[in-house]
């Protein structure tokens, strides 16, 4: 790993009990070192305690885990969202995530990772992408998807359509990593103020 290498945050969208979005996540973020062009931190929301006011503020006993929460995320100088499709969109924990988060997304590149059911999760994405851009960040054009969840894979966790699933991914990783590098130029030269 190169010493210039991207801060990539790979998050884990789902916090549901028997979800399957550790098994997706994991998979990413081997395929995502395996580019190396990113140091890689994998990001599962299911081990944060979340829960926020209305005003956006940690309750009592949250508080230290919503800090580390938000400086993994500040840290990143781009991501990679795993999510689920629920209901014709995301999970409600995610939604969470990046509406109590401003700065932490702005002027960062984000790919997008859907699993399940016949669309693939791709409702899901449809609607991140819009979600996103209210947060000053950018979704990528490609995106990786696996239409029947966990029956895309196999018993180790690895996709069924391994050669498939790794182009797709490198498809995208490597359109993240170009948005990445320019984004943290542009903003070397000129800070982003939102």
């Amino acid at each position: 790993m190169s010493s210039n290498a991207l801060r990539l945050a790979v998050i884990i969208g789902s916090v549901r009990q028997g979800r399957f979005g550790p098994t997706v996540g994991r998979w990413v973020a081997s395929e995502a070192e395996r580019f190396e062009q990113f140091e890689v931190d994998l990001i599962d929301l299911a081990e944060f305690r979340l829960s926020l006011d209305m005003t956006g503020e940690p309750i009592p006993g949250c508080r230290g885990s919503a800090e580390e929460l938000r400086r993994r995320l500040g840290a990143a100088d781009a991501f990679v969202v795993v999510t689920p499709e629920y209901n014709r969109s995301f999970p409600a924990a995610l939604k969470n995530v990046i509406d109590h988060h401003k700065v932490e997304w702005y002027a960062k590149p984000v790919g997008l990772v859907s699993y399940g059911g016949i669309a693939g999760g791709l409702h899901a994405v449809e609607n991140l992408r819009q979600v996103f851009a209210e947060v000053r960040a950018t979704t990528v054009r490609d995106t990786v998807s696996f239409h029947g969840g966990q029956s895309a894979f196999d018993e180790e966790g690895a996709p069924v359509d391994q050669a498939g699933s790794s182009t797709a991914a490198k498809t995208m990783f490597e359109d993240l990593a170009w948005w990445a590098r320019a984004l943290v130029e542009a903003k070397e030269k000129r800070p982003y103020l939102g």
